[in-house]
């Protein structure tokens, strides 16, 4: 913790454990656990990982946060967390079964990152429950992967792209859940055009007229496409993205409002002030105190 008592987020990037295959890491739940402590880790602190990783409980409960939001998984459920998301586990990971996925950006080929939509911004529900058949199919996957990695067998080449190629099943399959985007795909390039383009500078503008100069569509344009897509307005999106990085920073790191103010693009700590409580219903001290009050 740091000296105003907040959990500082750890950085965490895609390492193999040692003797592992190259590639994608399967791992059990008390596998996942010896991994972290490998890596000097606390797998129970948050963290915002540089990959993506997949959490399913075959029985009992676990219970996780991903950016603020609290979720409970259940037998069935799954949990995808993006690149750059904070992460934490929230109940003790020996109270439930399960599995955990964990694999880089750039990992799996063009057109499966494509139709699975990876190069997107985390979708706003990372929580998905496949039912029925898709359960059955995607729990058929997952067998098959956890059983090639646990026996290697024939060419290390041939199990590391066995390997590659059952993760891209998994993932279409997620991807292509019953309401696992969100209804990302409402708003077709333009929208994806604009999220790219807000991930990578929100820091700089919250203004809608400088994204749609630069992305060459009118305000207008970019309303109607955000509004299709994730149910609100384009300065909505943007000032939700400023939100959600200027609460990671006040729980997960020392930096004064003042500092975060600037870092996010506000001019001076009244103007971030102000936009955090018209935003979120109280001041950045008062979101501190009380969030780092929670996590004790």
């Amino acid at each position: 913790m740091d000296r105003n008592g907040h959990r500082e987020v750890t950085e965490v990037p895609f390492r193999l454990s040692v003797g592992a295959p190259p590639g994608a890491a399967v791992l059990d739940f008390p596998g996942l656990a010896a991994r972290a402590r490998s890596h000097g880790l606390d797998v129970h602190a948050p963290m915002r990982l540089a990959f993506h990783q997949l959490i399913t409980v075959r029985s009992g409960a676990l219970r996780c946060s991903v950016d603020f939001t609290e979720y409970e998984l259940t037998e069935g459920g799954w949990m995808w967390v993006r690149p750059g998301q904070i992460h934490q586990f929230r109940s003790d990971l020996g109270a439930a079964e399960g599995a955990a996925v964990l694999f880089p950006s750039g990992y799996l080929g063009a057109a499966t990152a494509a139709a699975a939509r990876l190069d997107r911004p985390a979708p706003r529900s990372p929580l998905m429950g496949p039912e029925g058949a898709d359960a059955k199919a995607v729990r058929g996957v997952l067998d098959l992967l956890e059983n090639e990695r646990r026996t290697v067998s024939g060419p290390l080449e041939a199990h590391i792209e066995v390997v590659r190629h059952l993760v891209a099943v998994l993932v279409l399959r997620l991807a292509h859940l019953p309401g696992a985007q969100g209804g990302e795909t409402a708003g077709g390039e333009v929208f994806r055009r604009f999220q790219r383009a807000v991930e990578r500078d929100y820091t700089r503008t919250h203004r809608v007229e400088d994204y749609a100069a630069r992305l060459g569509y009118s305000v207008r344009t970019l309303t109607r496409a955000t509004r299709a897509t994730v149910g609100c307005g384009a300065k909505r999106f943007i000032d939700d993205r400023v939100l959600l990085e200027a609460k990671r920073l006040l729980v997960h790191t020392d930096l004064s409002a003042t500092a975060i103010g600037e870092r996010l693009g506000f001019p001076d700590a009244t103007v971030f002030t102000k936009f955090f409580r018209r935003r979120s219903g109280e001041t950045p001290a008062g979101f501190r105190a009380r969030a780092s009050h929670a996590r004790r």
